[in-house]
């Protein structure tokens, strides 16, 4: 009679999630979460459409750092941009506006390094893309819906640049304002895993 072991399961890590913004024309693939990482870091991999690219932002609880994998990448960092290769890296530091653009006719692919890692980012992206694919984002990628702005401002600790930071006390209201009235919830309900 043949006997037949059982071992014990491995330890898995759950499949990365990717997730796509039809007007950033881009995938983001979560290689590490805040959870995973203890609150080390988060670490996204991107894969950036010609022409796309984000608005001008910065956050107050954590740096960025972008290093090229494949393609060529404009990373805004305070006044100056700078063109990336594969293996170049940038680091914009908490508190430093910034953004990234895909000037080239080719796919760009990246690494975003998030550290320490922020859950709240996290929920952030996957939340912005839902949206976005679900047709409730303008032309530059936001939402449409104010509230909707509101909590993933806060959430994600992102901040616009220019004029329109004189209005986070207002966007904290709001926020605030729609964690009582369980919009934050639903949102993270709907879009986040």
């Amino acid at each position: 009679m043949a006997t037949t072991t059982l071992s014990a399961p491995e330890q898995t890590k759950p499949a990365p999630r990717r997730i796509y913004h039809p007007i950033q024309k881009d995938y983001a693939t979560f290689l590490e979460t805040s959870a995973q990482t203890g609150g080390k870091r988060t670490l996204i991999e991107v894969e950036l459409a010609p022409g796309g690219g984000n608005v001008p932002h910065y956050h107050d609880a954590f740096d960025e750092r972008f290093e090229v994998l494949e393609g060529e990448l404009e990373v805004l960092v305070g006044t100056q941009t700078h063109t990336l290769r594969p293996g170049d890296t940038k680091t914009a530091f908490a508190n430093t506006l910034h953004n990234f653009k895909n000037p080239t006719g080719k796919t760009t692919r990246f690494l975003s390094d998030i550290q320490p890692g922020s859950t709240g980012f996290e929920q952030t992206l996957q939340i912005l893309y839902g949206l976005a694919t679900d047709g409730k984002a303008n032309k530059q990628g936001l939402p449409t819906n104010i509230y909707h702005l509101a909590v993933l401002l806060v959430l994600g600790d992102s901040r616009l640049g220019g004029g329109a930071s004189l209005l986070m006390p207002m966007f904290r209201l709001l926020a605030a304002r729609a964690r009582k009235k369980g919009i934050e919830q639903e949102l993270i309900r709907t879009y986040c895993q």
